[in-house]
């Protein structure tokens, strides 16, 4: 019996040590990472891109006389489109790092579907709501942008490795054998 112990061990580490793709990541340094974006879309939810109205400003809009209040946020008064993705990204980035944080707290393995989900609408939802505080860029292409982010990060998270390890190949060493 003990040496058929000896025998299961080096095979159960063995097993551990070839955890590849997403499972082979360290949950303590996803730990880190979903910190991380929760800090930074926090940050970028309460520093409203614009700033805010420093007095009320009486203007002329579309023929009508409008005036934006003291406080109020600018880019929701001159960019409200722009103003609504920026704050549901913001939501969505910290809602879903909270999820991977306290998923990982509670030691969810990382290949569980709360672990890999939640990072899934982290990460896009921190580079959504950067792109939306951007204003110089046409909105359509930002939310583009990021939907393939999503789409990529979806595939690399949620794809077998033989396969992701293929593609990526293809997409990085232009098909080559390393």
């Amino acid at each position: 019996m003990n040496s058929n112990h000896h025998h299961h061990q080096p095979q159960q580490q063995q097993l551990n040590n070839n955890r590849v793709g997403w499972a082979g990541n360290d949950p303590g340094i996803l730990l880190v990472v979903a910190t991380l974006i929760t800090a930074l879309t926090f940050l970028l939810g309460t520093t409203m891109p614009g700033g805010y109205w420093p007095q009320d400003t009486p203007s002329l809009v579309d023929g009508r006389r409008v005036t934006y209040r003291t406080g109020d946020p600018v880019m929701r008064d001159l960019h409200r489109p722009r103003y609504w993705v920026f704050r549901a990204a913001s939501w969505a980035g910290i809602a879903s790092s909270m999820v991977m944080t306290v998923s990982l707290l509670v030691r969810m393995p990382v290949e569980s579907r709360h672990v890999r989900f939640s990072f899934l609408g982290a990460y896009p939802s921190l580079l959504l709501a950067f792109a939306a505080s951007q204003t110089k860029t046409h909105l359509s292409l930002d939310i583009i942008a990021c939907l393939a982010v999503f789409a990529f990060l979806g595939f690399i998270i949620c794809n077998r490795e033989e396969n992701r390890v293929r593609i990526m190949r293809l997409l990085c060493c232009g098909g080559g054998g390393n």
